[in-house]
């Protein structure tokens, strides 16, 4: 129980973060620009980055449009599941406990948005891209981040099963025939 506690503190300490940081940003954009107007702090910089108040009804980076209840569903499901398998990522993978952290804040600062509005509001605008929130970019950096996580698990795995597999012929490594070659 000590653990489990230990581990939802790390997770919701993280996802929290990012809540609260992204419904901070989308309260000051609701509240000083109205939907559909820019920012920029220099007339200059609105070509390259800038505040826009842009109400999403699809999925990250304007994506799907239209499809809200849905995403309010997927939204549910993955934190639940994040939620559930938490626990059981072992501490020394603290690469993918950070990327799921991230995604769970993510997901639920979107969800708010979702259930108290009908839409996500996103705000950050770079180049011609499309806008996005804090809540989009934290789904984005925590996907990278697992699957860093889980490339780096899975070389660790196999440099490990390398060292400890006896080689066919000890005497002279060079001459160890790769299993997928024994087939031919």
């Amino acid at each position: 129980m000590k653990r489990h506690l230990s581990d939802y503190t790390f997770l919701l300490t993280i996802a929290g973060l990012v809540v609260l940081l992204d419904q901070i940003g989308k309260h000051m954009v609701r509240t000083l620009l109205p939907p559909s107007a820019t920012w920029a702090p220099w007339q200059w910089m609105l070509e390259y980055a800038r505040f826009a108040h842009v109400q999403n009804t699809g999925a990250a980076f304007g994506m799907f449009q239209g499809m809200n209840s849905v995403f309010t569903i997927l939204a549910i499901v993955v934190s639940i599941a994040i939620l559930y398998y938490f626990p059981l990522i072992p501490r020394e993978d603290l690469l993918i406990r950070i990327a799921l952290s991230l995604q769970l804040g993510g997901a639920l600062g979107n969800l708010i948005d979702r259930l108290a509005r009908g839409y996500v509001t996103d705000y950050i605008a770079l180049g011609s891209f499309a806008v996005f929130n804090i809540a989009d970019a934290s789904i984005s950096i925590g996907t990278v981040l697992l699957l860093l996580g889980m490339w780096l698990k899975e070389r660790k795995i196999q440099a490990a099963k390398r060292q400890i597999a006896p080689s066919a012929d000890s005497e002279n490594p060079s001459q160890v025939v790769p299993e997928e070659a024994k087939g031919e």
